[in-house]
């Protein structure tokens, strides 16, 4: 059986997110703002609580910061566009493709950058606004083993490791089965010639791409699938463990070395250490505080305002703020080698995440060939 997942660029993708343009003037914002309801946020860390009552501090301001997963978020946006009962003006959101299928397209959101922000953020985070990324590395146990004892991806599909990666299940996150497509639409052929690296002769497969053939190969040698990456980072680097495991985790379980475990980077592995998965930082298109709004997304973008999110490993676009100096997993070293997202194509990615999950199960059935 032959799986083709498409590369084509959906129509709907050829367009940026609206963006709401204009000089930030923080003063005649905030004059503005006082006026206004109070800001309504939402995000999926708790630290949004914090950040919201530090701006409401800052600026004299009501704003209340909700903790909400993705997708909940997505669907309270959303309910409240269709009934024409917009209560939330800030939304933070993980979830790219469902974001911009579900939010973005339908024009219930909008994307705003401030003007003195420009010259900060890549051009490549600006339209639809992306506030931060997140790294998840490859990562090993440095009390069983001086380096990572893995530099490639295709060796973790080999027998030797047959029933030793740990990773949280693709059918139940869908920043893999994402992170699966970004691969086979923008890396491909680096996937082809890191096989190629690994074995000595060139891939053949009957499937569409090498990715399709990795990730086939991949979940047929019986990985360990968790329900989140504290699972992962245990079964990786648990100080009390005696089998090497390589697993694929976000860098903020780095932080439990504190706490005795030994978690190392993967830090030669090709074609990638890891991969970077981002946030979108939009507005509400029928909030009733958009000066507050635009105060608040402005805000998030400053050291000050991202310094909560920071300490947890989430990477400000803003070129302009630091790592913390304690940031745990060293990861910042090997940025070059993370497999940055290209939003411009998270469309695909929502169209295809039924056919990576499907290849994923059929695969790791052993109904799947490479």
């Amino acid at each position: 059986m032959k799986y083709l997942i498409s590369t084509a660029l959906p129509l709907c993708m050829a367009f940026a997110a609206p963006a709401l343009a204009e000089d930030f003037n923080e003063a005649a914002l905030l004059e503005a703002a006082k006026a206004e309801p109070a800001l309504t946020i939402y995000d999926s860390t708790g630290k949004i609580k914090e950040q919201a009552d530090a701006f409401a501090a800052k600026y004299g301001l009501e704003a209340v910061g909700t903790k909400s997963k993705a997708a909940a978020t997505i669907k309270i946006i959303a309910g409240e566009a269709q009934a024409g009962n917009v209560q939330a003006d800030v939304v933070i959101v993980s979830d790219l493709p469902a974001a911009t299928a579900q939010l973005i397209e339908p024009g219930y959101t909008v994307s705003y950058l401030p003007s003195d922000m420009a010259d900060k953020i890549d051009a490549k985070y600006q339209s639809p606004l992306i506030v931060s990324t997140s790294p998840d590395v490859w990562a090993y146990n440095t009390a069983l083993n001086d380096s990572c004892p893995v530099d490639n991806i295709w060796t973790l599909t080999d027998k030797e490791w047959n029933g030793r990666i740990a990773m949280p299940d693709p059918l139940a996150k869908s920043l893999y089965t994402d992170w699966f497509n970004q691969m086979a639409m923008h890396h491909d052929a680096e996937i082809a010639a890191a096989y190629e690296a690994h074995y000595g002769k060139p891939l053949e497969t009957t499937l569409a791409s090498a990715t399709e053939a990795f990730v086939a190969a991949l979940a047929a040698n019986n990985p360990l699938l968790t329900d989140s990456d504290s699972d992962v980072a245990a079964a990786v680097g648990a100080p009390d463990t005696t089998e090497n495991f390589i697993g694929i985790m976000s860098t903020a379980k780095f932080r439990e070395n504190e706490n005795g475990m030994v978690l190392g980077i993967c830090d030669s592995m090709k074609p990638m250490v890891g991969l970077l998965y981002p946030k979108f930082m939009l507005m509400t298109a029928g909030t009733d505080s958009p000066n507050a709004a635009k105060l608040f997304v402005h805000y998030m973008l400053t050291e000050e305002g991202w310094a909560p999110q920071a300490v947890d490993g989430k990477m400000s676009t803003n070129t302009q703020n630091a790592v913390p100096a304690d940031e745990p997993s060293g990861v910042v070293a090997y940025m070059d080698a993370m497999m940055s997202y290209d939003a411009t194509t998270s469309g695909a990615d929502w169209a295809a995440r039924q056919d990576w999950q499907d290849i994923w199960a059929l695969a790791r059935q052993g109904q799947l060939g490479q």
